[in-house]
Formats: structure tokens, sequence, C-alpha cells
């Protein structure tokens, strides 16, 4: 009879997931499956593969690699974003992971298992030259969604780092939102543009040579594994297993495929946004 020998890694790899799995909920051990909320319209944190019509993104091969160390399997469930805090509230769904920012207001009914930060960055287009640090944009016209807080943050920026050197500030123009202050981009009549920094990657992907980034997001914020209050115990075992990921290397793996390693944490957190 043949001696089958596990290597030292693999091996210790299987026993933490058996360890994760003893710490699940009961239900979810008996039924060996974590039903997981998801809206894939968020490239690339979620979407759909274009040639293939199947799931995949940064929260796609986390979540999978995650069930596995679990030692469940996973569903996933499309749900509308405004639905989700709702669905595990009600148990329709074990966890929501699908880009959600952590917030103090959602902390009220949803533990978060923080994973990946972001923040809003400055980009432009690849020909301006002149444009390579953040107050190369002091005095300069900078487009951005009108229905998210970076108009604001771009002023406390500007506020603090332009008019504070002695420079004239920065114009914020609000626009329709992030399509809309492309399209402006490209046509000249801004000079720099502002989104999440989680977006850019693929966005100089699908248009290539078109943009860089300026310089690093102004500020940071957490994106969490939302798991329902009723159930301490899961929260606890996704924040091992993950936090294992981690020091093992396969979760840097991932977010590297992904072109996201700028927002790579170092310790899995417990509702550390703000």
């Amino acid at each position: 009879m043949k001696k089958i020998v596990i290597p030292t890694v693999l091996a210790g790899v299987m026993a933490c997931g058996f360890t994760f799995a003893a710490e699940l909920p009961a239900g979810i051990k008996e039924k060996g499956e974590v039903v997981v909320a998801i809206m894939p319209n968020y490239p690339p944190m979620d979407f759909k593969d274009p040639a293939t019509n199947t799931l995949t993104g940064l929260d796609v091969d986390l979540g999978n690699a995650l069930a596995e160390r679990l030692g469940v399997k996973i569903k996933w469930q499309e749900t509308g974003f405004e639905q989700m805090i709702n669905a595990l509230t009600t148990d329709r769904v074990d966890m929501v992971m699908s880009g959600m920012t952590d917030t103090a207001e959602r902390q009220a009914s949803v533990t978060f298992v923080d994973y990946f930060t972001s923040g809003p960055q400055f980009y432009t287009l690849q020909k301006n030259k002149d444009f390579n640090e953040i107050t190369d944009l002091c005095g300069k016209k900078v487009g951005t969604s009108r229905r998210t807080t970076f108009p604001a943050e771009i002023a406390e920026y500007s506020k603090a780092h332009c008019e504070g050197a002695g420079k004239p500030a920065i114009v914020v123009v609000g626009t329709e939102g992030s399509a809309d202050a492309r399209a402006q981009l490209r046509q000249s009549r801004i000079d720099a543009a502002m989104q999440g920094s989680e977006t850019l990657p693929y966005l100089k992907t699908q248009e290539k040579d078109m943009y860089k980034t300026v310089g690093l997001p102004i500020s940071q914020q957490f994106t969490g594994l939302g798991v329902s209050k009723k159930k301490p115990e899961l929260s606890e075992a996704v924040k091992v297993a993950l936090q294992s990921m981690v020091d093992d290397g396969s979760y840097q793996a991932i977010l590297k495929k992904w072109d996201l390693e700028l927002g790579a944490i170092k310790t899995v957190t417990i509702n550390a946004g703000k």
C-alpha cells in the first residue's frame, strides 16, 4: 500500500481549513454551503466575463478561495445592491461580498470583515505630461461625479495643499457620473478627473495608453464582507480564514491578478470603517 505524502504547507492549509469549518454556525456546516450576495456591475471588483457571461472579479476570486478554506461550497446570489443588507438581516443570504464600503451607518445592521481599502484618486490623460504630482493640479479643472463625496474631498484637499501653500484652488467640476467625467476629460473640457482607486486599473486596461493616475488616493475607506450581526461566529471564522490567506500570500496573489495590490491590507479587521 502506497503512502500518501502531503507537503507541509498543504497539510497546514488543510488543517486550518478544518479548524475554520469547526467555527462555522451549525446551519452552514450542516448544509455545507454559504450563500453570498453579489451584484456583478462593478469591475474589477464584480462583473461578468463578456466572453463567457460567468461571474468574475476580485470579490469572486477571494470569495471562492475563502469558501474553500472554510470547507464549504459557495453559492453566489445576484442581488440588487440596495437589497443586500435586507437580504442579510432576513437570512436570505449568509454574507454580502460585492465591493460594499464599511461605514458607521451600515455597521448598525451589519458586521463587516474588512478585506480591502480604496479611496478617491486623481487621473488624467497620458498626454498631459505636466501633471505628475497632485499639486500639479492646483488651479486646474478636475471633474468627478456630483453624486459622490469626491467633490467635497477634492475641495478639502485643495484647501490644505493648494490654497494652504499659496497656490490657486483646484476647480471642481461636478459631472453626471464617472463616464461623463471621462468624456469631458477626452474632450479637454477638464484637465483631470477623480474616481475610486479600485476602478482605475480596469479602466486603464479597457482604454489602453489613454489614462494615467496622479498620486495616491487622497483618503482611505474599507471594503468589507458583510455578515449578519446575529452570526458573530461566522464573521469570526471568516476573519481568521482570511487572515490565514494574507499570511500565506494567497490573498496578495489574487489582488495582483487584478492589479489591485494598492488596496491590500495586512491585518484583517472588524468594522474598521468610519
